[in-house]
């Protein structure tokens, strides 16, 4: 049963990094985390904005609200299972994330890929 606790409350931790941390939505407050992670003054102001621009780093803080939410301990009832599940929940994440990023890639290549087979054929025909 903790089992199948991890692997679905890696879903939505994964979701909020990849959506916070790459998503269009998110563009401009990632942009502006960037240039301050940049040019921060303090090693801990960086940092701090450093983490809204970086999933793995982002994905503890998320899983960490997740555990908080849920109360879910692996393994061990104590604070122990506390820790234990906040790595492997963020581990399980970073795993979905990780093949989220090859799939996303390989569709962004198959649409270039049909876009150029597109543009050639125009041209091919526009030539006749």
């Amino acid at each position: 049963m903790q089992i199948q606790w991890l692997l679905l409350l890696a879903l939505p931790v994964a979701c909020i990094s990849w959506t916070v941390t790459h998503e269009e939505i998110f563009v401009e407050p990632r942009a502006y985390c960037s240039k301050r992670c940049e040019v921060g003054k303090t090693m801990l102001e960086r940092k701090f904005f450093y983490l809204f621009t970086c999933e793995f780093c982002f994905s503890h803080y998320v899983a960490v609200l997740f555990l908080f939410l849920t109360g879910f301990k692996l393994l061990i009832s104590d604070w122990r299972g506390y820790i234990i599940s906040e790595f492997a929940l963020v581990w399980i994440a970073n795993l979905y994330m990780g093949l989220f990023g090859l799939l996303r890639q390989n569709l962004k290549k198959e649409k270039t890929n049909i876009k150029l087979l597109e543009e050639k054929t125009t041209a091919i025909h526009e030539s006749f």
